[in-house]
Formats: C-alpha cells, sequence, structure tokens
C-alpha cells in the first residue's frame, strides 16, 4: 500500500525524491505516527510537501490511497446525504443567526479534545438522518456537529462554512485554491500585476527614498553605526498593451477574459494601458471592443506609430487556428490581411516590441504537431498557460533584461 501511495503521489505531479521517501519510511519505523491514520497524513505531508501549492495534490493521492481504510473519524457517503441540504442553506443561516445573537458566548468554552471524542462515538452509534436538535450529527440544530447549524465551534461535517467557527472541517478540499496550476481568477490576475508594478523601470529622479535594505547592510557593516541610504523612489513606469483573441474557440474563456479585463482596469499599477482585440490572429487591423465589429478597429501600423517600443504586451488567445489563417496573405476571413500573411504580422509585433508574451488559456504541452499554430507561434514568441504558476512566469520574463 506505501508503494502504491508513493506511485500515486508521484503521479498527482509531487516532486518525491528517493532521499525524502526514505525519511519517511525512517519515522515510520522509530514509531512516530504510532498506527495513527491522521498523524501519519500529517507527518507524511510534511516530510514529502515543499509547497503549499501541493497541498492539494498530496491530499488528492491521501483520499485515493487510504480511503478504504477505516478510521474513527469516517464518514460514509450516506451520512454525507443526510446532511446535503443545498436547498435550505437560506433558511437554517437564518435560523442559526437567531440562536447565535441569543448566545452568550463570552464565557463559553469549548473542549476542543471532548467535542472530537463526542463526534467519535456518534459515528458509531448513528444510523438515520437527523436535522434540528442538539446531539446527533446532522443540520439545522444546535448540535455540535454538521452542518448549518447555530452552533458555535464543533466539527463541520459537509455543507459550507457560515460562520467559520468549526474547528475541524470533515471531506472538505481546503488547500484546492492553492494549487499553481488552477484557473486564474481576477485576485490572481490583480497580485501577477501588482508583481510586475514592482519590477518597474527607476527613472532618472533624485534619491528621496529610504532604502530600507540597503540601509541594514551599511549599517552592519559599519560596526552597527547607522548609515542611511537613500534610493529613487519607484514611480508607474510600467505600459502595457493587452491583446485579446475574441469570439469562436475563446468563447468559453469569456469569464476568464472579463476578470482579466478587469483587473487592469482596477489596477493603478501602470503608466498607460492599451486594451485592443483580434479573432484568432493579429491582422492589419485591432478591434476596439470584443464583438470584434468591421469599422470599429484602429490600423495595427498605427498602433506601432503610437505605442512606443517600450510597452509590455500581452497577447491572450487559445492559438486555435486553421494553418492557413496564420500563413496565408487571405487567411483572415473576417477583415483586412493588410498584404501581409498572420505569421507575418506576428513577426512585426516581435521585431517592434521588446517585450511580448503570449497567455493560452488552453495550451498543449510540448510541441504539439496536431496544433500546428500554435507550435509556430510558441517558436516565435515565449507563450505560457494562463494559470497562476503560468503568469507569474510571464511576468518575470516580461520584466526581464533579456
Amino acid at each position: 500500500m506505501f508503494y502504491n501511495f508513493f506511485q500515486t503521489c508521484k503521479a498527482k505531479g509531487l516532486n518525491i525524491t528517493l532521499s525524502e521517501w526514505l525519511t519517511l519510511q525512517e519515522a515510520l519505523d522509530k514509531g512516530l505516527v504510532g498506527s495513527n491514520l491522521t498523524q501519519f497524513y500529517y507527518v507524511a505531508r510534511m516530510i514529502l510537501v515543499k509547497s503549499e501549492t501541493d497541498f492539494d495534490k498530496f491530499d488528492m493521492a491521501f483520499e485515493e490511497c487510504f480511503k478504504g481504510v477505516k478510521t474513527e473519524n469516517e464518514v460514509t457517503a450516506q451520512m454525507l446525504r443526510w446532511l446535503d441540504k443545498s436547498d435550505m442553506v437560506e433558511l437554517a443561516h437564518e435560523e442559526a443567526r437567531q440562536h447565535l445573537n441569543q448566545m452568550e458566548t463570552g464565557d463559553t468554552k469549548i473542549d476542543k479534545e471532548d467535542v472530537e471524542e463526542k463526534f467519535k462515538q456518534r459515528l458509531k452509534d448513528q444510523d438515520s438522518e437527523h436535522n434540528g436538535g442538539s446531539f446527533w450529527i446532522g443540520t439545522m440544530g444546535k448540535t455540535s456537529f454538521g452542518n448549518t447549524g447555530g452552533n458555535v465551534g464543533g466539527v463541520r461535517v459537509g455543507g459550507k462554512t457560515g460562520y467559520q467557527s468549526a474547528f475541524a472541517v470533515i471531506g472538505a478540499r481546503k488547500y484546492k485554491d492553492f494549487r499553481d496550476d488552477r484557473v486564474l481568477d481576477n485576485r490572481q490576475f490583480q497580485m501577477a500585476f501588482r508583481r510586475l508594478r514592482q519590477f518597474s523601470t527607476k527613472l532618472d529622479i533624485p534619491k528621496t527614498e529610504l532604502d530600507i535594505n540597503a540601509t541594514v547592510d551599511k549599517t552592519c557593516n559599519n560596526g552597527g553605526y547607522l548609515q542611511i541610504v537613500m534610493d529613487k523612489p519607484r514611480k508607474n513606469a510600467v505600459k502595457l498593451l493587452l491583446l485579446f483573441d475574441s469570439g469562436g474557440t475563446m468563447i468559453p474563456y469569456s469569464s476568464l477574459m472579463n476578470d482579466l479585463f478587469q483587473a487592469v482596469n482596477k489596477s493603478n499599477h501602470f503608466k498607460d494601458v492599451k486594451c485592443y482585440y483580434f479573432h484568432n490572429c493579429i491582422y492589419s487591423k485591432l478591434y476596439k471592443t470584443p464583438e470584434c465589429e468591421n469599422g470599429e478597429w484602429v490600423d495595427t501600423e498605427w498602433m506601432f506609430r503610437n505605442l512606443d517600443s517600450d510597452y509590455k504586451v500581452i497577447i491572450v488567445g487559445d492559438a486555435a487556428m486553421a494553418p492557413e489563417e496564420l500563413y496565408s496573405t487571405t487567411g483572415n476571413y473576417r477583415g483586412p490581411n493588410g498584404g501581409l500573411s498572420g505569421y507575418d504580422w506576428l513577426l512585426l509585433m516581435k521585431s517592434h516590441y521588446k517585450k511580448i508574451i503570449w497567455m493560452n488559456p488552453k495550451m498543449a504541452p510540448g510541441h504539439a504537431p496536431w496544433r500546428e499554430a500554435e507550435t509556430a507561434i510558441k517558436a516565435m514568441l515565449p507563450m505560457y498557460k494562463l494559470t497562476v504558476k503560468g503568469l507569474n512566469e510571464g511576468m518575470i520574463k516580461l520584466m526581464s533584461n533579456k
């Protein structure tokens, strides 16, 4: 079983070395986990997982390998069905609020060990569904076990968090939002753009800002005598050009594109931001709106003349186009090509702008011959998958000196 656990962890994407696995075996040999599966979970995670971004992968591997092992805290599928009251959440929360308003919790002490012991006993004894009440594992009551109730503290089983007072949660993937391969949301976009701002170029202005790190270093090297170091203040010097693929195969990603657009508009980290749209590939015209309607456009050459080479360029698209749309001078079936193929226009983009990347929401791994256009663009421009990890890598690339 433990060898299978090792293989499953590797299959889920965990980078586990032989040394780390032997360290876990040594911990088992020394009896550090006893016969407690929960203790084994925490010891194994501590030894094998290097980053919180991998917690969810570890949890999935652990569940897959040990889901058949009986434990004192095992919650059956039948009980989870009993506790599923998603259609009554609002009513339950209202009743819970009324109950909590009546409670004087200031002097209430919750004995965590006592609650956990009672929970184990309820799991052994309970044989039916319970809603309301204050004893069994159930919903909408005052019991310490279940969900959508009015009890402060306890063990939440299933359901969604209401007052976030439970000290234990059973049956939840707590770390899925920590993964660096998850699809982005508005918050991650904003954090990535903040990172881009942190690397912004410092202008040729007087040194009027305290450099804390340099001051500490200088003071330490100066035998503890304070030596102040000043630096140039960081200004909003980054200019950003966003080009969105819109329509067709990008329709499933409309919500994601909207999050990205909103994150940029809410950000104050840039000196200037410009957004334009295209369909499948960049040609002689760029559209002003995501509808990509004829006439609602600017010339791509106008963009070259008016948006200088200092703009950081992020192209967002799935590169899912027919080869002729990329290579033919008549491949643009929605508008003019301007006498050049899409491939030639992309070469002009690359030659004009110093820093340019392509973000792809469904990028195939490695070289994908079945996605000819994507493979060709990858060879021309740095391409990253539109995930947390990919966007961070893209930001680093945009701000690098190479």
